[in-house]
Parts: C-alpha cells; sequence; structure tokens
C-alpha cells in the first residue's frame, strides 16, 4: 500500500494535479476556480481577471511539459528574456481563450451531472491501480494537492462544462462523400516524371566575381559577418564524488545506523480498514449525532459494510461496503490513524473518530505484521548511505571554503584549488551559444559573461551546476564582439558569390532549354553536350518518394497542358533541375470502408479550424485587457 502510495504521490501529475485535467482539454492553464481574490490580475476578460497567480502556474505547468519532453538543453531557450517575454504572453493568451470559453459555456447554460463527473473521476488514469479505480490514490493525491473531494470535484464540473462546448464545435462538422473523394485524389494521385539533374558547379569556371560583387554581398549581410562575444574561463570543480573518494565509515557506524533505523529496513504493519463517513457539512452536531446513531446500529449488530453502502459520504469506498484497502502509519489523518491502530483484532471497530473530513466509524478487516530486513542484507546500502552523507557534509564545508578564498584571493584561482587539493581546469573558447557541456548552466552563463568578470578580473563566487557540483571560475580570455573585416571573410564570400552565380548561370542555361522543348525542337544534342541524360522516375507521390525533394515539389505544380508539362527548378543543394511531367496517374478508387475512415479525419480537421475561428471570434467581441507590466 504505502509504495502504491508513493508512486502516485511522487510522480509528475502529482506535483502539479492541474495537469491531470489539462492533457484532455484543448487549452492548457487553469480555470478560475483557483484564482485568489487578493492577486494582481494581468489580464481582464469582459470583466473577469486572469491573475498573476493562475500565470505563473499555467507558465510553470507548460515550461515542466516542455523540459519533460526536451530535456535540460531547454533552459538554454529559457536564459533569453526575448523567449521568456513571448512563451508567457503564449501562455497568457491560452488562457484568455480558456476564459472565454468558460465564459461562453456558462452563457450557453451548459451543464455537467454527479454522474458524469464521478464517471470521470473513475476513470482518470491517475487514480487508477491494476486497471481499477484506488480510492487511496485518489484521496491522498487530494489532500497533498490541498483539495478536498468535494473542490475537486466542483474543478471538474468547470473544465468538462467547457470541454462540452469545445466538444460541440468540433464534433458539429462532417465530411460529405464527395469531399472524401477529392481529398483521396489528391492524397494519392501519382505522376511519371522525367528529370534531368545539372550541377551547378560545371558552370563555375564561366562565372567571374568582381570586386563589386564581394563588396555588394558584404554590405548586404553585414550582419552575417558579426562575431559572437567569446570568453575562455579557468575553473576549480568539485564534485560529491570527489569527497567521496576521501571519507570513510566504520562498521561500528553501520550497525549502529540500522539499529536505530530498524524501522526503515522492513515492510511496515499494514491494517486493512474499512470506515463510514459522515461530512461535517454546516451542521457539525448534526452529523456527529448521525454517526453516533450509526454506531449504535453496529453495536446492536447491524452489518457494517450494509451500513456503509447506504450511508457513508465516501460515494467511492461505500460502493464496497466502505473498504480504504491497506493503510500504514503515517498515512491518514493523525485522529483516523491513532484510531486505527489502537484497534486490537481483526474485526474490531472504533468509537466516532472525528477528523478534517468529518465523523468516522471504522473497522480492521485484515493485518499484516510489520518484517524487518536482516543487517547482512542491508549493510552494503547503509555503508554507502552513510559515505553519501559524509561525502555531503564534507562537500558544504568545502564550498565555504572555496567560496572565502575565491573572495579573499580574487586574482587568481591557484589557492582556491589548494584548498580543496584539486587541479585549476581551463576551458577552450565558447560563446553563449556554444558553451561546452560540463559547464551547460544558464547560471554559470550569466555569471562568466558578466562584466565584473570580463572588465575587473575576479573569481566568481560559488557556483551550482548541480546538486552535486560547484564550480569556482574566472574569465582568462575574452574577445567581445565585432563585426569582422571584409579582408577576413573575403575567401568565404568568394566562394558563396561564385557558388551563386554558376546556380543562376545553370539555370539561366536550363530555363534555354526548357523554351527549347516548349517550342517543339529536341535538346537531347544539347544536353548531350554537357553529358546529360533524361531519367524517368515513374509513380512519383506526393510524401515518401524517395526522389529530390524540390522535384517532386515541382513536379505537382506542374499540368498536362503543353506549356505548362516542364519547368525549371533550383533545388536546396545548390544544383538545377528540369522536370517535365509525362503522365497524371489517377488515385485508386476510394473504397466505402476507406471512405468511412478518411471522412472522420476529414471532419476533425474542419472542426479543429472551426474552433479557432470561433475563439478568435470570441476575443474579437469581447472586452480584454492585457497588464502592461506583463
Amino acid at each position: 500500500m504505502l509504495e502504491r502510495i508513493r508512486e502516485g504521490s511522487q510522480g509528475p501529475w502529482a506535483m502539479a494535479i492541474i495537469a491531470l485535467i489539462v492533457l484532455s482539454f484543448v487549452f492548457a492553464g487553469v480555470g478560475s476556480y483557483l484564482t485568489s481574490s487578493g492577486t494582481t490580475a494581468v489580464a481582464t476578460v469582459n470583466g473577469e481577471e486572469i491573475s498573476a497567480q493562475e500565470l505563473e502556474r499555467g507558465y510553470q505547468n507548460q515550461r515542466a511539459q516542455m523540459e519533460s519532453q526536451f530535456g535540460e538543453s531547454i533552459a538554454q531557450l529559457f536564459s533569453s528574456e526575448q523567449y521568456l517575454s513571448d512563451f508567457r504572453r503564449n501562455v497568457l493568451d491560452r488562457l484568455i481563450a480558456e476564459k472565454l470559453i468558460q465564459q461562453q459555456a456558462q452563457e450557453m447554460g451548459l451543464r455537467v451531472s454527479d454522474a458524469q463527473i464521478r464517471e470521470t473521476i473513475v476513470q482518470m488514469p491517475e487514480f487508477q491501480f491494476g486497471g481499477q479505480f484506488d480510492n487511496d490514490r485518489f484521496q491522498t493525491i487530494l489532500r497533498q494537492n490541498g483539495f478536498q473531494v468535494a473542490d475537486f470535484r466542483d474543478y471538474l464540473r468547470i473544465q468538462m462544462t467547457q470541454n462540452q462546448l469545445a466538444a460541440a464545435l468540433t464534433n458539429s462538422e462532417f465530411a460529405l462523400p464527395g469531399e472524401a473523394e477529392r481529398a483521396n485524389a489528391l492524397q494519392l494521385q501519382t505522376r511519371d516524371a522525367k528529370y534531368v539533374m545539372i550541377d551547378s558547379a560545371s558552370f563555375a569556371e564561366s562565372v567571374e566575381v568582381t570586386e563589386d560583387d564581394i563588396a555588394e554581398y558584404y554590405n548586404a549581410n553585414i550582419t552575417a559577418f558579426d562575431t559572437e562575444e567569446q570568453i575562455k574561463l579557468a575553473y576549480v570543480s568539485l564534485t560529491v564524488e570527489d569527497v567521496k573518494s576521501r571519507v570513510s565509515v566504520d562498521d561500528e557506524a553501520v550497525r549502529t545506523y540500522y539499529d536505530n533505523n530498524l524501522s526503515g529496513y522492513g515492510k511496515e504493519e499494514e491494517r486493512r480498514v474499512s470506515h463510514i463517513l459522515i461530512e461535517s457539512g454546516d451542521d457539525a452536531d448534526a452529523a456527529k449525532a448521525k454517526t453516533q446513531a450509526l454506531l449504535d446500529q453496529l453495536n446492536d449488530g447491524a452489518d457494517f459494510a450494509e451500513l456503509a453502502e447506504n450511508n457513508s459520504d465516501d460515494t467511492f469506498s461505500a460502493e464496497n461496503g466502505g473498504d480504504l484497502d491497506f493503510i500504514t502509519p503515517g498515512m491518514m489523518d493523525d485522529a483516523f490513524d491513532e484510531a486505527v491502530f489502537s484497534l486490537a483484532n481483526v474485526g474490531d471497530y472504533t468509537d466516532v473518530v472525528e477528523t478534517e473530513f468529518g465523523f468516522h466509524i471504522i473497522k480492521l478487516t485484515e493485518l499484516k505484521e510489520a518484517q524487518v530486513q536482516a543487517f547482512e542484507d542491508v549493510e552494503a546500502e547503509i555503508r554507502e548511505t552513510l559515505l553519501t552523507d559524509k561525502a555531503l557534509e564534507e562537500f558544504f564545508e568545502l564550498q565555504n571554503t572555496m567560496a572565502e578564498i575565491a573572495f579573499e584571493v580574487p586574482d587568481t584561482l591557484e589557492d582556491v584549488a589548494n584548498a580543496v587539493d584539486l587541479p585549476v581546469q581551463e576551458t577552450g573558447l565558447f560563446s553563449r551559444n556554444t558553451v561546452p557541456v560540463n559547464m551547460s548552466s544558464p547560471a554559470l552563463t550569466e555569471v562568466a559573461f558578466s562584466s565584473e568578470l570580463i572588465d575587473e578580473g575576479v573569481n566568481s563566487d560559488i557556483i551550482e551546476l548541480d546538486d552535486e557540483t560547484v564550480v569556482v571560475v574566472r574569465v582568462v580570455e575574452h574577445l567581445p564582439q565585432r563585426t569582422q573585416a571584409l579582408d577576413e571573410v573575403r575567401d568565404g564570400i568568394v566562394s558563396t558569390v561564385k557558388a551563386q552565380k554558376a546556380q543562376e548561370a545553370a539555370e539561366s542555361w536550363a530555363t534555354s532549354v526548357v523554351e527549347s522543348l516548349q517550342q517543339g525542337e529536341s535538346v537531347d544534342a544539347t544536353l548531350a553536350e554537357k553529358s546529360l541524360n533524361w531519367e524517368s522516375a515513374e509513380a512519383v507521390a506526393r510524401s515518401g518518394s524517395t526522389l529530390n525533394r524540390s522535384i517532386v515539389d515541382k513536379l505537382f505544380t506542374l499540368s498536362t497542358e503543353a506549356e505548362k508539362r516542364v519547368d525549371v527548378i533550383a533545388t536546396v543543394s545548390g544544383d538545377v533541375a528540369i522536370v517535365e511531367l509525362v503522365k497524371v496517374n489517377s488515385a485508386p478508387a476510394l473504397s466505402a470502408e476507406m471512405s468511412e475512415s478518411l471522412k472522420p479525419r476529414l471532419a476533425q480537421m474542419q472542426g479543429q479550424r472551426v474552433y479557432q475561428q470561433f475563439i478568435e471570434a470570441l476575443r474579437a467581441d469581447a472586452d480584454v485587457t492585457v497588464s502592461e507590466n506583463l
């Protein structure tokens, strides 16, 4: 049971309860239900506020999703103030869209029933274990995230009401059989082609690059010749692993730790319990009296499971006779825990127990005794734990030493290195966008490129790269950003301009060949002069073809009309191709089965367009104000 609860409580969805719901809706963010009344509004939508707290939560949720998908590399993007500003504005736009949908749903009188709420909760995978709804997970996750059951149901009701409107819009679209046939005809049509690939490099000798060409290119692309600011760092790096090799733990300490932490090296006692819950509501005395009356019925021989099913306000456990499965000490409310673990025998039940959730009667239905692992089985694990703990203590002490010396002797790292018996190392030159992997940290980048380190030439303070690695750095070489002189980049410009002119020459030659073709002339001899031949490609599809992508794209723009069936295309690689359409092959007839499969996809695409247009229309008619301080 404890492992199941820990699995639930430590997952990424438990750290942000909102993410449990948002994934099933079109727009990310949280609803106004969670908005604090006393916070500063970052936007108002038809008089309703979106708070700074709400924006921050939406920002953190979306950033966490991106970091989960792309890893730590995303941190470099967020170190840019412009990117961060744009990102937060996009989050706010989504929150505004959500607010507009919520308001429209309320105006239309959309509602969600209690039965729908209950079914949604039961079906949510985050609350399931072994494919079944697990009330322990449900209760634990809600408690850890500050929700009461009733509050969470209200929040779900808001989100599901909004989703009703979204579904009504997106699901209202449909595709006619004719639309499916046209889509199939376009998508699965293939074409036969002839083409000639022309190597632009073969025209390079015929072109000349003048000084005017070089100067013109340089001036037109001047920003491309700006260098990035670069630095070289000297640094002293300290890790927990460095320290761990210097510490030791004796056998007596290992045994003492085991004796003092026996509870951590075994399976805790587990008790399976059932309960009857009567929520306090507005009248705690009445709730307590009702619970006492139920207890009296139990004492008179009534069946516990039957009473729970008919009377408990915990509707999920009530369906199973009040069963809460196994619990361990510390999992539940203190009063609940104390009452459960004071029961002596299976079958015993408590008196009325009051908790923050209401009044309970709790019955012990099954008992699993605690089990303890032998010392020999956990000795190595304990030793490693103690080594790590000891190394961490020394690690933090050495950090302080490094920080003090780096400050007291700011013009060298030698004293810092000697104090921790580690070498001074150096990086190569790097820019903000080419930070070495072992130095990859937004905090370090910010400090390393600061005027304090560059202009004053001092040591940095301690910089934490991760939980187990810190560094002190200093700049030992600095190359400021500058625009390279023409002489420095002349050779590269000459190569680039020559390649461009060669492609232009190849394209001009190919165009003359196409003009001859369009006039009905044979071009075989012209092609042979440059050792070129037509190549054929049959049944070329719009996607998935191994043919050059530029040729495929051009092929599907050509017409069977004589003057439009052949053309020239400059490829991404810098070469040129002549492409001729030989034949258009119709798509296979659309079967009834394929038509039925294609129509929903077309309808979904159309529905998404309609939904987006609906959002845009709502916003155009709405009174939306965004804070200037965003």
